[in-house]
């Protein structure tokens, strides 16, 4: 998955393209409640102002529907961006069209510009040739930053990729594919993946392609009650797909496969407190809502001896406190084994989200910044932000 780098691109007083992911999250009156996706971007926007570019920044913000929504405005971004960087960031209010050449045909080496919201336009999500072309007018060399939107073949994520001569990978992209890469292709042994989320219908490809690959695969959250269903359990009212059993039951067979051996149930989610079942003894009107202690106990030993961990998806709603204690404790023995020298890397949203909640992103060896984008290229998937930059 080697690809071309930034640092191998020519950029003195040229303007250069870069899509970042600035999809922040938004409080109320236009403040930013997190700003660590502009931050990750911080490392190659400073590599290209040290090296004299004109730097374009592209983005989208949130679920705009194709056209102008204040509400998804990029401008809050550039007032953030300005801060971080120490230097003022020239918020453009159009993608395309006469603002933004304007505003490009202005800049000189050492500027920072940032466009409007790219799916203020339909173009953007068609990848419409005619967008991609506007975009690309914009600029003299493209680099794509945004791993968390290369799952989308989109206008500023791969089409207009293609009408540069080396359309190259950002810091941030390359070290997203460096680590990703890594544990689809040359993992240190023993290797264990943790996988959960609230639904096998979401991992299930993961689970298919990681399997072969492991020495241990452990399953919780929501994930696992098609598994137990298959193996014959009662699960009660536990979330489950039966579209999915049959594929289930096929890889029950496969002995790197871990299930739960307990489980906390509930009556709900809400639940204030839950109570410890062996997974043999779940109640018919109650739900599994996280794995067990017995469970946390024999997958913290799994983990413990790993040389290479990768977890995607929370053992359970961890945004309860009273459900969080198997997430927290699959969380800790991974900072454990990084501090022990294994390599860990944790993708998708649920799970970035419960790192933060517990104050341990910075104990993984990698966290990627790519929710659906991480989790499709652990699945094996071919991301076409990826496949249309320029190979190293």
């Amino acid at each position: 998955m080697a690809k071309l780098s930034v640092r191998g691109l020519d950029v003195k007083n040229r303007r250069v393209f870069v899509r970042v992911d600035f999809n922040v999250p938004l409080a109320g009156g236009g403040s930013i409640r997190d700003d660590s996706r502009i931050q990750a971007s911080l490392p190659t926007i400073r590599l290209l102002l040290d090296r004299g570019a004109a730097v374009i920044l592209a983005s989208h913000l949130g679920k705009a529907k194709g056209r102008p929504d204040p509400e998804f405005t990029l401008r809050p971004v550039a007032s953030r961006l300005a801060e971080l960087l120490g230097r003022p960031v020239t918020f453009v209010p159009d993608c395309i069209g006469p603002a933004a050449q304007q505003a490009v045909a202005e800049a000189r080496g050492g500027s920072v510009l940032l466009l409007e919201n790219l799916r203020f336009h339909p173009g953007e999500t068609g990848n419409d040739p005619g967008f991609c072309r506007e975009l690309a007018r914009l600029a003299d060399a493209y680099v794509n930053d945004a791993f968390g939107t290369a799952h989308r073949a989109h206008a500023s994520t791969a089409g207009m990729a293609a009408l540069f001569p080396k359309p190259a990978a950002g810091l941030l992209m390359e070290r997203e594919l460096e680590f990703l890469s890594r544990v689809v292709t040359s993992p240190d042994r023993p290797y264990v993946a943790v996988i959960g989320g609230a639904k096998v219908s979401d991992k299930a490809g993961v689970i298919r392609n990681l399997l072969p690959l492991v020495d241990r695969l452990l399953v919780g959250g929501g994930a696992a009650f098609n598994f137990l269903k298959a193996r014959g359990l009662e699960i009660g009212r536990s979330v489950w797909e039966p579209e999915l059993l049959e594929s289930a039951r096929a890889l029950l067979t496969d002995p790197k496969l871990r299930l739960p051996v307990d489980v906390v149930v509930a009556g709900s989610k809400d639940a204030g407190a839950g109570a410890t079942v062996p997974v043999e003894q779940l109640p018919a009107d109650q739900m599994g809502l996280d794995i067990g202690p017995e469970t946390c106990a024999q997958y913290a030993r799994e983990m413990a001896g790993a040389k290479t961990i990768v977890w995607a998806g929370p053992m359970g709603v961890f945004e309860n406190p009273a459900l969080a204690a198997g997430t927290e404790s699959v969380a800790r023995a991974m900072a454990k084994a990084t501090a022990g020298g294994a390599t860990t890397v944790a993708g998708g949203g649920d799970t970035v989200a419960a790192l933060n909640r517990f104050g341990l992103g910075a104990s993984m060896t990698h966290v990627s910044t790519g929710g659906g984008a991480s989790l499709e290229f652990l699945e094996g998937k071919v991301l076409p932000g990826v496949a249309a930059l320029a190979d190293a």
